[in-house]
């Protein structure tokens, strides 16, 4: 792991990294020293990167209101990452059957299963990582991740012991029916009703797959990209509970 920068703001550290090809950051409370604390993964959205505002916002909050550590970084294909052929021609492929009248979400399913063939273990390394260094230690973990962030976390949280509890949504069960039932933590599950990527019936399937026997489903008005600030304060209010204390 190769640290490229630091800067602080407001009590946060935020530190950007490499972990071979993998590039990354780490959010922590300024000051370091050895410590062992909760640490959050947080999975990006679609399109989006490791230090997308949502991504950030979240991880500054968890650090500076909770005294976590947070980490997030590129998925394959996105932010700092070189473009992959084989996505490239899937996503090539997808947008013809959508415009010839397939249904969205199960080429959605199809990409997201082929990107968490390398996402999972990646991130599994990332944690190796990260909880190695000194002023994070090897504390509870949570996750957190909607959209495409839900769609790679699914296989992620249900391969991964060392997650505790876990924040999804925006994702639908052709993507991880199977992986989400072998999920037996808790779980918080957010639904945008009126969804026009990922439909209300394939949202509520992959909450109803998931095997926790604690986990809520939180619904809210609106389309893919409405999810309301105030699940924020839902989520850190969520892991407070199962990774504090």
């Amino acid at each position: 792991m190769r640290f490229l920068s630091g800067t602080s703001s407001e009590g946060v550290r935020e530190q950007l990294f490499t972990l071979g090809e993998i590039p990354g950051v780490l959010w922590t409370p300024e000051g370091g020293g050895s410590v062992t604390r909760p640490l959050v993964l947080l999975g990006h959205g679609g399109g989006r990167h490791k230090k997308d505002p949502e991504v950030s916002a979240l991880a500054h909050r968890l650090v500076a209101e909770c005294g976590y550590a947070a980490v997030c970084v590129d998925v394959p294909a996105h932010g700092d990452r070189p473009k992959v052929e084989e996505y490239g021609r899937l996503a090539a492929e997808n947008q013809a059957r959508v415009e010839a009248g397939q249904e969205l979400a199960p080429l959605i399913a199809e990409f997201q299963a082929l990107v968490a063939r390398r996402t999972v273990p990646e991130w599994r390394a990332v944690l190796d990582a990260v909880r190695e260094l000194d002023h994070v230690g090897p504390g509870p973990v949570g996750y957190w991740g909607v959209s495409l962030g839900c769609g790679l976390g699914v296989p992620f949280v249900a391969a991964e012991p060392r997650v505790r509890v876990a924040v999804l949504g925006l994702g639908g069960a052709h993507a991880s029916a199977d992986a989400a039932s072998r999920i037996t933590v808790p779980v918080r599950f957010l639904v945008q009703w009126d969804d026009e990527r990922v439909s209300r019936e394939q949202s509520l399937a992959l909450y109803d797959a998931l095997a926790s026997r604690e986990k809520t489903l939180h619904a809210n008005p609106g389309g893919h990209g409405e999810l309301p600030p105030f699940e924020q304060d839902g989520a850190l209010s969520f892991f407070t509970r199962y990774l504090s204390g």
